[in-house]
């Protein structure tokens, strides 16, 4: 008030305004007392100050000065006078708020300079100009303990070079070497909603190149109250660079296939089984019955369903598929009208060496619950199936395939619709190569991969559960859908990005070894068999694959004769029937190519006797 009236009276302040001033002062201090106990801008730490407290200083002092003109017009229509000049009222409203709102600022500042003189300064360059931008460089700002500092902003649009962004320069794409080379770039965080998976593979690699550490600022939605906090801001994960451009659903086809309907998942505490069910909540099923064996899993989906996703029409059975009885019982309790079968052994080593378990759990299983769909009227039978299956090299594939056969052959005599979904690798699955490269550098490795030249298809389980929903909505059964897995991905590529994005130097920090192929392994996955073909669908990611038909007779008794084999535990005898049903099954680093060379001899010594 006392700055306002020596600016108002051009510094003189004549007698008379004297004594008005030493009445306006009292007056003006009860009314900004009382304005700043309700509004509470003293309980604010200073050196955590934001646009926020600003917006509230200016909000109190805003009420203050009104409640001061009110009183000011009030006075003057009864006494014919102002307690205080309007234009004095003006003045000090705007000059208290630049005091109040300054003064914070400039604390603010000088408790970062005190407490960030200790440590080396970063260098950061922000990739992105929108909101997640800006709001990145807010949160580096306002964050205690750290010193930020940011030099630049790069334009992936390259429309606003050499404009200012915060007071931050912004350069275009092609400028990024350049800043690299020229600064000591500590980090560049990618600050944008969305980004092409091969350009974000650009950037990482430039960082790769200067030893920049690559972060990333996660979805809106995922924010803290709405607000991003320096915690949220991660490094790069492997699973960002594998990612491909998002996939775009038919969400009515899915919502008319699934909607009001009782929807039955094996396998559903697995990778595949647990993210089916999440994406399932989403099209209002009447109900959901997961069935897995595994207790401890389906009790975290358990949770998950009620205190995360707040769904509650589920049901949870503990229960194997190979039970028939067990089985039996969901279906005449729920009368599920979908069944997506996930449930499988999967490991290839594993299986290699226990060829009847496999045989039991992937080929009799799926034969049980497929039975029963049948018998009870299911009118869709979705199985999960996998690229290992094409051209077999292990017991793991050869049962999938045997599987596989049985339910298209199933679909040809029944009103119940089997259908097929094959694809590879899923990032993050349990057991899958991605956790345990993860599990190895952190504890200082060596990484280990079986061979230099190995290859593989990986998708994200989001992403192929949904295709696997899109293809169940769009099948009419008998078909085998397979998607559109990109291109493969060498897993020596793999570990040395792993190892590069954990801010390691691969010779020097950890060490790459080489173990040889596992029993039943092979370099290169495929995703159709030789004699096959795909038509397209309406969906560019999934494609139909054309397999030859077999006789129902043949291959029912073949089954049938596998499967009571089982008892044996003769593994050779039981890998030799699956060669039977399976003629392109030829075994790859296993005990069991002896059966391939005892054929092939048989073969030759036909050939030569005819």
């Amino acid at each position: 008030m006392s700055i306002a009236y020596y600016v108002r009276f051009e510094f003189r302040i004549g007698e008379s305004e004297m004594e008005a001033l030493k009445i306006a002062i009292p007056i003006l201090l009860f009314i900004r007392a009382v304005t700043f106990l309700i509004f509470r801008t003293f309980a604010g730490l200073i050196r955590y100050t934001s646009a926020k407290d600003a917006e509230r200083i200016f909000i109190v002092v805003t009420a203050g000065s009104l409640l001061l003109f009110v009183a000011n017009l009030i006075y003057f229509n009864s006494f014919g006078s102002f307690i205080i000049p309007n234009s004095i009222l003006v003045i000090d409203y705007f000059a208290t708020s630049i005091i109040l709102i300054g003064s914070r600022l400039a604390v603010k500042a000088i408790y970062y300079s005190i407490i960030n003189d200790s440590s080396e300064e970063e260098i950061i360059i922000i990739y992105g100009v929108d909101q997640f931008g800006v709001l990145t460089k807010k949160t580096l700002d306002r964050d205690a303990g750290t010193n930020f500092k940011v030099i630049a902003y790069i334009d992936p649009f390259n429309k606003n070079e050499g404009k200012k962004l915060e007071g931050i320069s912004i350069y275009n794409t092609d400028k990024l070497d350049y800043l690299m080379q020229k600064h000591k770039i500590s980090k560049l965080i990618i600050a944008k909603k969305s980004i092409d998976p091969v350009k974000k593979n650009k950037l990482v690699e430039k960082c790769f190149k200067y030893n920049v550490k690559a972060l990333t600022v996660p979805d809106a939605d995922t924010w803290i109250n709405g607000e991003l906090s320096l915690n949220q801001i991660k490094s790069i994960k492997i699973e960002d660079l594998l990612e491909r451009q998002p996939i775009v659903l038919d969400k009515r086809r899915i919502q008319s296939d699934i909607k009001g309907r009782v929807v039955l998942i094996s396998g559903s505490a697995g990778s595949i089984g647990s993210e089916l069910v999440r994406q399932i909540t989403r099209f209002n099923p009447k109900k959901i019955i997961l069935f897995d064996n595994a207790e401890t899993p389906l009790y975290d989906i358990d949770i998950e369903l009620r205190e995360t996703l707040h769904f509650f029409d589920f049901e949870i059975v503990i229960g194997s598929i190979t039970n028939e009885y067990r089985i039996r019982k969901v279906f005449e309790a729920f009368k599920p009208s979908i069944v997506f079968h996930a449930a499988a052994y999967k490991h290839v080593p594993l299986m290699e060496n226990n060829p009847s378990e496999a045989i039991h759990n992937n080929v009799y299983g799926t034969k049980v619950i497929s039975d029963l769909a049948v018998e009870y009227g299911v009118d869709k039978f979705v199985m999960i199936s996998t690229d290992k299956a094409v051209n077999p090299t292990n017991i793991m594939g050869a049962s999938k395939r045997i599987a596989e056969i049985y339910i298209q052959t199933l679909n040809k005599h029944n009103s119940t619709r089997f259908i097929t979904t094959r694809f590879g690798n899923v990032l993050g699955s349990n057991g899958s190569v991605i956790p345990r490269f993860k599990k190895q550098i952190e504890n200082g490795g060596p990484v280990t991969i079986t061979h230099p030249e190995v290859t593989r298809f990986f998708m994200t389980i989001p992403e192929a559960c949904q295709l696997v929903l899109e293809a169940g909505a769009m099948g009419e059964g008998g078909e085998i859908f397979i998607f559109d897995m990109g291109k493969s991905v060498k897993i020596i590529d793999l570990a040395k990005k792993m190892i590069k994005l954990s801010g390691l130097t691969l010779g020097r920090d950890i060490q790459l070894n080489f173990t040889g192929l596992r029993p039943g392994e092979k370099l290169y996955e495929e995703l159709l068999n030789n004699k096959e073909n795909t038509i397209s669908t309406h969906h560019p990611q999934i494609m139909i694959a054309k397999v030859r038909e077999y006789d129902p007779m043949i291959i029912f008794n073949q089954i049938n004769n596998l499967i009571e084999t089982l008892p044996s535990h003769n593994n050779f005898k039981l890998v030799g029937l699956m060669k039977e049903i399976v003629p392109e099954f030829e075994s790859q680093n296993s005990i069991f190519e002896e059966l391939d060379r005892h054929k092939k001899f048989i073969v030759n010594d036909r050939t030569k006797a005819g």
